[in-house]
């Protein structure tokens, strides 16, 4: 093993052991490598006649470019936009998003987190989680109702298995008992689970209430306390998209940081949709844990560790999209713009409960409930939903995401509040054309 790698586990064993046991085989050996990295920086600090470390192409001391390139990014120097970006991401990116993480989550403001590290976004967040902490045969429970990549990326990449338990209880809230039940039956069996939590929810768009979060929490630190290590990481792609006044408006990772040794929160979060950035591909990493000792260390170990990960899959996210969005973040225009779009998704996803509550659909669908995010479910009762979504498509030019046998997916989100009664009466149309066939 790397020496660095070692060097590494050395300080996460000695102030807490339990985390460095979750580590998986690839994340035990991994570290953030010296070499020509350390030397650039040196390089960078010190090189004030000649610099001839760095792997990019300068003229006259300047990052050499194409104007074609860069005349369309007008405020944006060539060095914010085409060099290489850290593999941790910028730091004053990094910096900005942790302190908005504690606004978002006042839980936060007195408990020690990591400084989270800069992925290219949220699907990357998650494989290089998977990378540095889960091993073939490790158990991933999650609920029933899913985003479909999870076993892309847990199953066929890192030959997990997913234990799933039923999402809703019979009145339509989080199901506390089969969760508790899943994972005391995995606990018999496994030293350590994974256990997956996605708030707003894809594809249901479902988030749990105070009171859940606050029994979900329970449920975790009593496990924890019992023996078994938990690797809880919170998926929080569509955070703050909360249009319930009874919804938890914290993510768990708030309420996770420092409940116990065999604990360990891993928020994922990002840009793409909180900011509606797509395309530009950041998301972020943060680990929250408690130990016997100052936590600093760990997770600067632990920071290290995954951004050589990330140094190893990808190198880094794009210098561009980072440098805009922390310019977004700086610009004093930012918080009415994210209220302006979050009304116009609330009055979108209100409008589809007030169609929905008409009693004509009730015989060919129920609804499962929903109160975030950018989707909502409707269950079937009559017809299949792939022969049904196909039918959409073909005969009325209408998409939708056929989920399992019964499951239809509605993105709302791109759909105009004007279109909503639209779509539903077309679907309702498209069922009954079915039903006669």
């Amino acid at each position: 093993m790397n020496p660095l790698a070692e060097e590494l586990n050395q300080i996460i064993r000695q102030d807490s052991t339990p985390v460095w046991k979750m580590l998986s085989n690839v994340g035990r050996q991994l570290f953030f490598p010296k070499g020509i990295l350390s030397q650039s920086a040196e390089a960078k600090e010190k090189a004030h006649r000649i610099n001839a470390t760095i792997g990019i192409a300068k003229e006259s001391g300047h990052t050499m470019c194409f104007r074609s390139i860069m005349d369309p990014l007008d405020g944006i120097a060539p060095s914010e936009a085409l060099t290489y970006a850290p593999s941790f991401g910028l730091p004053a990116l990094r910096k900005r998003w942790q302190e908005d993480l504690r606004r978002k989550n006042p839980t936060l403001a007195d408990r020690k987190i990591s400084l989270p590290v800069v992925t290219c976004g949220i699907t990357h967040a998650i494989s290089t989680f998977a990378d540095v902490w889960v091993d073939p045969g490790d158990v991933i429970l999650m609920p029933d109702m899913m985003w479909g990549n999870y076993n892309m990326i847990f199953g066929v990449r890192k030959g997990a298995r997913l234990s799933h338990y039923a999402l809703f209880d019979e009145n339509g809230g989080f199901n506390l008992t089969a969760f508790e039940a899943a994972i005391a039956k995995e606990s018999k069996t496994h030293e350590k689970i994974v256990v997956l939590l996605n708030f707003p929810q894809n594809p249901t768009g479902y988030t749990v209430t105070g009171a859940e979060s606050d029994g979900i929490a329970e449920i975790l630190a009593r496990a924890a306390a019992k023996g078994t290590r938990l690797l809880v990481v919170l998926d929080d792609a569509y955070f703050g998209l909360f249009y319930d006044d009874q919804i938890q408006k914290e993510s768990l990772f708030a309420k996770l940081c420092g409940r116990h040794a065999n604990l360990l929160a891993v928020k994922l979060d990002g840009a793409t949709k909180e900011y509606f950035v797509w395309g530009l591909r950041i998301g972020f990493i943060t680990y929250g844990l408690t130990c016997s000792g100052d936590p600093l260390p760990v997770y600067d170990a632990l920071e290290r560790k995954t951004a050589g990960c990330v140094r190893g899959n990808i190198s880094n996210a794009s210098h561009l999209g980072q440098t805009l969005l922390l310019k977004a973040m700086q610009d004093p225009r930012i918080q009415d713009e994210m209220v302006e779009k979050f009304e116009i998704l609330k009055a979108r996803a209100l409008r589809v409960k007030a169609v929905l509550a008409d009693e004509r659909y009730a015989s060919a669908w129920s609804v499962y409930p929903f109160n975030s995010g950018y989707f909502m479910c409707l269950k079937l009762k009559t017809v299949e939903a792939e022969p049904l979504r196909v039918h959409l498509l073909d005969r009325y030019g209408v998409g939708l995401i056929a989920l399992g046998k019964y499951d239809l997916r509605v993105a709302f989100s791109c759909v105009d509040e004007e279109q909503i009664q639209e779509l539903f009466d077309t679907v309702l149309q498209g069922v009954r054309d079915l039903e006669a066939v």
